[in-house]
Formats: C-alpha cells, sequence, structure tokens
C-alpha cells in the first residue's frame, strides 16, 4: 500500500486518539471507535491532507464494513484520476 495508509493512520492516531492498535488496513470504520461526526471528520481530514474529493456516492463512512483499505484505495483512485489530464484538456 502506497503511503496513503501510513498518514491516515497518523491522522487517526493525533487528531482523533485512535488506538493504534485498531488502525490496520482490514479494520473496519465503524471498529475505530469514532462517533458519526467524527468518522465525518476523519474523511474530510484525509481528503484535505491528499487534496482531493472522493463522491459521496463512492463512500459513506457511516456504511457498514467499508474499511481503511478500501478508503485508501478510494483515495489512490482519485488522485490518480486528478492526475490523467482529461480527453479536453488533451484536445487543447
Amino acid at each position: 500500500m502506497n503511503d496513503i495508509f501510513p498518514r491516515a493512520a497518523e491522522i487517526l492516531e493525533k487528531k482523533f486518539a485512535v488506538d493504534p492498535s485498531l488502525i490496520r488496513p482490514e479494520t473496519t470504520l465503524d471498529q475505530l471507535g469514532l462517533d458519526s461526526l467524527a468518522l465525518m471528520e476523519f474523511v474530510f481530514e484525509v481528503e484535505d491532507e491528499f487534496d482531493v474529493r472522493i463522491p459521496q456516492e463512492k463512500l459513506d463512512p457511516k456504511q457498514a464494513g467499508v474499511t481503511l483499505a478500501h478508503l485508501t484505495d478510494l483515495l489512490a483512485a482519485e488522485m490518480e484520476s486528478a492526475a490523467t489530464p482529461t480527453v479536453e484538456a488533451k484536445a487543447a
């Protein structure tokens, strides 16, 4: 896993006081012990850290079973998508 996971883990530890032993790729967001507002804040923090937005239809932090690995995969995909020029930009 690229550098996204360690940076997301650091945010969880430092800003949300999540026990480091809980922070594993297979951990679901609902297993982190954060309430729904804190989960949303965590997602916003990670999005800000990587300067990317995950469309709401791709991720609902309150959805059961969403893992940290899934979150980091979504971030990586959005970052890659943002870095790839669009057809219109290529034609210009």
